[in-house]
């Protein structure tokens, strides 16, 4: 099978510019491709995966991938797919935002690899020493407004307003796919759906800039589509919060999580399109969520090839050991590591560092309302210390159940959790 229909029979995708040119230019050459990442934050997030992932397709069907960091383009912000005007960050928070993207690339795809590396390369190179005389003489000339204005990304803001900054973006993303034809030969970008005004106006700059030999040149445009949930809501989202690839925003626990709870009508979906698993894993593990869905070996497999990709195998074992510890109520298994990952967004209440009574503390830390009905929480038998239920009213918390004497575990009820500090 060939990298085109591999990613045909994945989902992967969404438009090419000339579907049997391309596979025809794949198969005659080891091409060289782009992709583009904007640093609009201090870390990427699962929303890029796609395109790192075909990156690395590309990349062991032998051909030569480049991933791009913004550095320049950074500094504009793209239009593409929304309302509304980016807050421009300064030339400082957009360079400390590339290398920190540019370190995360480089853990993510293989940059080492002796044979055929991923190459990295940040278009502030070119752009950040470009004239706005050279910009407009040498770029502008080839861009008629008209053509401008047709395009998706430009059209649909214009009845809300678009200032001229980022109307000219299309401008710089063309001019990177132009200087890496330039220097790398590169003939294919590709990019999210939203980005194939962009994609095609870079290849029109290459045409145009080289008239007389336009009809030689053999550039193209492939995209992927936009990643959809079934349940209609945004994916890459949880709790209103995006799903970061950077463990110390979204912590390798969370992220786990994240991949476990993909609902049934997803998860195959995304095993084709976030792992390297053959066809013939997908359609067992397919197979298998039909007739065992709740034994949920898809979501598992899932969290699994994600979380080790993503963060580490060490990574993927602990956000195991803390699910299984949340499930069985075996928490005092957990090291103090462990409970700031899996308990990041529970209620805390800090004290100092000597015994207390568990009413007391119940009462002090808005477990129970009242001393009363901590009273009863314990009576009933409601009130688990680190796992253990506790009935005993004149329970004290002390060292014993302090972990690594920095966590006391709570939990009022079946699912009601918190978490208690020490100074």
């Amino acid at each position: 099978m060939d990298i085109l229909q591999d990613l045909e029979g994945r989902g992967l995708i969404h438009q090419t510019t000339d579907r049997e040119g391309l596979e025809k230019h794949l198969k005659e050459n080891q091409i060289t491709l782009y992709c583009g990442f904007d640093p609009t934050a201090d870390s990427l997030h699962i929303g890029h995966l796609v395109p790192l992932t075909m990156l690395k397709r590309f990349q062991q069907a032998g051909h030569k991938p480049i991933a791009l960091v913004g550095g320049g383009t950074g500094m504009i912000g793209d239009p593409s797919g929304r309302s509304s005007e980016r807050s421009l960050n300064t030339a400082e928070v957009v360079q400390g935002y590339a290398s920190k993207i540019q370190e995360q690339i480089g853990k993510l795809v293989d940059l080492e690899q002796d044979d055929n590396p991923v190459l990295s390369r940040n278009n502030h190179d070119w752009l950040g020493s470009m004239s706005v005389i050279d910009l407009l003489r040498d770029a502008g000339k080839h861009f008629g407004i008209n053509y401008m204005l047709a395009k998706e990304s430009v059209s649909a803001r214009i009845e809300k307003g678009i200032t001229f900054t980022e109307f000219s973006y299309m401008i710089l993303q063309s001019l990177d796919f132009l200087k890496l034809y330039e220097q790398e030969n590169c003939t294919l970008q590709i990019g999210g759906s939203d980005q194939w005004g962009n994609i095609t106006a870079g290849m029109e700059l290459i045409r145009r800039s080289r008239e007389d030999q336009a009809e030689e040149i053999k550039v193209f445009g492939l995209t992927v589509p936009l990643i959809t949930k079934a349940d209609g809501t945004k994916f890459g989202k949880t709790a209103g919060n995006a799903v970061w690839l950077d463990a110390d925003k979204t912590t390798p626990y969370e992220f786990y999580q994240f991949w476990i709870n993909t609902d049934d009508r997803d998860v195959i979906k995304f095993i084709r399109y976030f792992t390297f698993l053959s066809a013939q894993e997908i359609a067992e593990l397919q197979e298998e969520l039909e007739n065992r869905p709740e034994n949920r070996i898809a979501q598992k497999r899932l969290a699994q090839e994600m979380t080790r990709t993503v963060h580490s195998e060490e990574a993927l074992t602990q956000a195991e050991k803390i699910s299984a510890a949340l499930f069985n109520g075996e928490l005092k298994e957990l090291s103090a590591d462990d409970i700031e990952q899996g308990f990041k967004d529970v209620p805390t209440f800090e004290t100092e560092k000597q015994d207390i009574p568990l009413i007391e503390l119940l009462v002090n830390a808005s477990i129970s309302s009242s001393k009363r009905q901590a009273r009863e929480d314990v009576k009933s038998g409601a009130i688990y210390i680190n796992g253990e239920r506790v009935q005993n009213l004149d329970h004290s918390i002390t060292s014993e159940d302090r972990i690594e004497e920095q966590f006391t575990i709570i939990r009022r009820g079946k699912k009601k959790y918190f978490l208690v500090t020490y100074k």
